[in-house]
């Protein structure tokens, strides 16, 4: 068995090089489809190994029987599996049948597109999976000309893909299931090979890691059934690492408008050992297309509250600030914000579906601390209901889609403390080549800091109401944390007394010159009277 970290490195570099001209962003939705697709197959065969145990003997032997069974209980078994697992493979598609066809080249060029347009008629048994399951792999696009330029060429592409993802190893030296750290490595490694589009699917998992924690600082774990909600989700990475922070059985609520990266996001949160039942992820724009409420017994709407919200939504974005959104419940008590920078609108949207005991961790741009006009107004309206509890200003170059320095804002709906934490953390990073990282004792401080809530200077500070009231509601750290470091004093004395042994050495060192001059001679005059007009000129300033 390879290590953990062996295996990812060489899934990464046999991935790289089938990838030849294909842009990385677009054949990460092949090998991770593909992924997804072997995955869901072998926990299928765990299933129906149960289903014929009194059949066979051998897990091996399962995908022979489920061909033989199909015959004639075909429908049932299908049924079944649909209902239990939430989908189901024909015994035609299953993954071990189609690594066996590539194996022996006897792989038909429709079968991929088949595969995968069964897959999706047999959701329709299982109404309630339909959420999290119907489209997964439509980003498959099987006529990409970049596979190739015929169908044929197309289909050996495909099997190539196939033929890489079965030779991944599962389990670890000791025998541990890594899939999910795998697929969470590829997506980092497509992030860094994606640019400025990586924003779009992915934060880094060190600042995930930091938000995860400041939204669980103060996080009851006795709730038996926890929900946490991330509302820009992206591949759904930084709301799996909450499962680090949460003892509870956790439910999943996430939002991505964009269709690909939403179905990477219900991907990888399955390949994470989350089942169907505790995910609901919607692909939808959440500025536009609030939460669905829930219906109370009385049947009286009522919007969904999550014990943790989470988010690094997109900076400066645009959105429709129509004056009709003031009747949004999400906005109304605030204002809207301005049109070219949804960053508020996107904070007041999670902090309305905040449980009234929850935290919310959101990372923005620095000018929601001070940018004046509507911010301000919704910024003053934040601190007077007193619901920012932290300010954390953070490192530039974090993200692959940014390298401006941004800021976490941690929020609460009913704060005992009247104050704001202020910390800058802008200085506790290791820089990288391309993105600098926060290393886990740069976690360790904010964190710890954002526990004592305690002045550390030239760190943090804790501000009282007044304070930020008499700074007009501006809340730019640099107000608040005085990172200034004085220059030492100057020891005069010791200066005088350096400049005295210099002119000592300089009057040595001409003295030594005038000496080594008077011993030079020449025929011509006019060089002679230059040179004695040069010793006699340091002769006077060695006597001053």
């Amino acid at each position: 068995m390879y290590k953990a970290k062996e295996i990812t490195n060489k899934v990464w570099d046999m991935a790289n090089s089938l990838r030849g001209n294909m842009d990385a962003s677009e054949y990460r939705n092949y090998i991770l489809g593909f992924m997804f697709y072997r995955y869901l197959s072998e926990r299928q065969v765990e299933y129906l190994f149960d289903f014929f145990k009194d059949r066979i003997k051998d897990i091996k032997d399962v995908n022979d029987e489920y061909k033989r069974a199909s015959v004639g209980e075909g429908d049932y078994i299908v049924g079944t599996l649909a209902k239990n697992r939430g989908y189901a493979i024909g015994p035609e598609y299953t993954w071990k049948t189609i690594v066996d066809e590539v194996n022996n080249n006897t792989i038909r060029p429709d079968t991929f597109q088949n595969m995968f347009n069964s897959f999706d008629k047999i959701l329709k048994i299982n109404p309630q999976a339909m959420n999290d399951y119907n489209g997964i792999f439509a980003d498959m696009n099987l006529n990409n000309s970049r596979l190739g330029n015929t169908t044929t060429a197309r289909a050996r592409a495909l099997t190539e893909i196939v033929t890489l993802v079965d030779q991944i190893e599962y389990k670890d030296e000791n025998g541990n299931d890594i899939l999910g750290r795998i697929y969470e490595y590829l997506i980092k490694e497509f992030a860094s090979n994606s640019g400025k589009k990586a924003g779009e699917f992915y934060t880094p998992h060190e600042v995930s890691k930091l938000l995860s924690k400041l939204a669980t600082v103060s996080f009851d774990q006795n709730i038996l059934s926890p929900t946490v909600y991330d509302f820009t989700c992206g591949s759904g990475s930084l709301l799996l690492t909450l499962k680090n922070e949460i003892r509870s059985k956790i439910t999943y609520y996430g939002q991505e408008l964009n269709t690909t990266t939403y179905n990477l996001a219900r991907m990888n949160l399955m390949m994470h050992g989350v089942s169907y039942e505790h995910m609901n992820l919607r692909n939808a724009d959440t500025l536009e297309q609030d939460w669905p409420s829930n219906v109370n017994e009385q049947g009286i709407e009522q919007p969904l509250k999550f014990d943790v919200v989470v988010a690094n939504p997109p900076y400066s974005q645009r959105w429709d600030n129509d004056d009709r959104k003031l009747k949004d419940p999400r906005f109304k008590d605030y204002g809207l914000a301005p049109k070219t920078k949804a960053d508020y609108a996107f904070l007041l949207h999670g902090l309305y579906h905040l449980d009234p005991n929850g935290t919310m961790a959101i990372v923005l741009p620095h000018g929601v601390l001070f940018r004046g006009a509507k911010e301000g107004k919704i910024r003053e309206a934040l601190l007077k209901k007193n619901q920012i509890d932290a300010i954390i200003g953070m490192p530039a170059g974090l993200f692959y889609s940014t390298g401006i320095p941004t800021v976490i804002l941690v929020l609460k709906k009913n704060k005992a403390n009247k104050d704001v934490l202020f910390i800058d953390a802008s200085k506790g990073f290791e820089k990288g080549k391309n993105q600098n990282v926060l290393r886990d004792e740069d976690i360790d401080r904010i964190i710890n800091t954002y526990k004592e809530r305690k002045d550390v200077e030239r760190y943090a500070h804790v501000a009282s109401f007044d304070e930020i009231k008499e700074n007009d509601f501006n809340l730019n750290i640099p107000r608040y944390v005085d990172t200034f470091v004085p220059e030492p004093p100057v020891d005069l004395k010791k200066v005088a007394a350096d400049l005295h042994e210099t002119n000592i050495e300089i009057q040595k060192n001409q003295k030594e010159l005038v000496g080594m001059l008077k011993e030079l001679t020449s025929d011509d005059d006019d060089i002679m009277d230059g040179l004695n007009a040069i010793i006699k000129e340091l002769e006077e300033e060695t006597r001053d």
